[in-house]
């Protein structure tokens, strides 16, 4: 708009100029500015008016340079204008054009360029069965180690192995003084009741002699039933020979003094007291508890009297068996 009135004001002092005939100066400039009526933004309708100022007024040519004068103006204005909106067209064209390539450029890029193609597909699949492989691997792995920590017995101070059993001199059912080393290298199990027993001592006997058969049959290893008597008064050696003989041929029994029998069963953690005593007829309250020795006579492990026959041999056998893992 700025430039418009600016061109109508040049166009108002050079017609009042040429109509006038008169040299220009900086007043009579003003003065054809306030004095002239302001020109149409057309410039052809300001052409037709001005023209016909001029031609009444007597001054044709003045009028005709002026018609040609707006003529060119007009046609210059309107060219440029036409020109530069076609070049303003031209170059949004242009924009446009080089925006949807741009476009399609890039489009074409993400396509050509995803980040997932064969190649990193099967990179991923190689890595993710690689890490699956080793997760699982690890896995067993750790399982295994937990499990033979849990199983191996560790040797040493620090194990923590029960303070039971220790050195004993007593005498076996064929009137033989015994020590603890006469079993040594022999796998033993040791019992600890009395002959006047009416039904507990009797069961875990015949408990014990089937296991040992059992044991043999079953892994080959042979393990010595012994059974020490609690009550020394009336277990004497005949007592004791007539008694074991009826479980088994290989059970060993021992008796021996009260004072003997009292340092092994405390040597054993064994408890034992008479109860109901009627004359000579009375019993005697135990422990019933079966311990598992090693060939060096010390403790490896109890059976208390809820152990079955089943039980009680594969429970020996695995001790063996474990044992003999951890000394190998």
């Amino acid at each position: 708009m700025a430039k418009a009135i600016s061109r109508n004001q040049q166009i108002r002092y050079f017609l009042y100029h040429s109509i006038s005939s008169t040299k220009p100066s900086f007043h009579s400039l003003s003065n054809a500015l306030s004095h002239t009526k302001p020109l149409p933004l057309s410039p052809l309708v300001g052409l037709r008016n001005l023209g016909l100022q001029a031609m009444r007024s007597g001054r044709l040519g003045s009028g005709l340079n002026c018609y040609r004068f707006l003529c060119t103006s007009n046609s210059v204005n309107q060219s440029s204008s036409g020109s530069s909106g076609s070049s303003s067209g031209a170059n949004s064209g242009k924009s446009e054009s080089s925006g949807g390539s741009q476009k399609t450029s890039e489009q074409g890029k993400s396509i050509r360029g995803s980040p997932v193609s064969w190649m990193s597909f099967f990179l991923l699949v190689c890595t993710g069965a690689g890490l699956v492989y080793y997760y699982d691997r690890e896995k067993k792995r750790h399982i295994e180690d937990i499990t033979t920590a849990s199983t191996s017995v560790k040797q040493g101070p620090s194990a923590g192995k029960a303070a039971i059993g220790g050195p004993f001199s007593l005498i076996d059912h064929n009137g033989k003084p015994v020590t603890e080393k006469d079993f040594f290298g022999k796998w033993t199990v040791v019992y600890f009741g009395f002959t006047h027993c009416p039904d507990i001592c009797p069961d875990e006997l015949q408990k014990l002699a089937a296991a040992v058969d059992k044991i043999k049959e079953k892994s080959g290893i042979q393990v010595i039933p012994v059974f020490i008597s609690v009550d020394p008064e009336r277990d004497t050696v005949e007592q004791v020979h007539e008694y074991v003989k009826e479980f088994h041929p290989n059970l060993i029994g021992l008796t021996g003094t009260p004072e003997e029998i009292k340092k092994t069963a405390r040597a054993y953690r064994v408890y034992y007291m008479k109860t109901e005593e009627e004359g000579s007829d009375y019993l005697v309250d135990h422990s019933i508890v079966m311990y598992l020795m090693d060939p060096k006579m010390e403790f490896v492990k109890f059976f208390g009297k809820n152990n079955d026959v089943d039980m009680l041999t594969d429970g020996i056998i695995n001790e063996i068996k474990q044992y003999n893992r951890v000394k190998a």
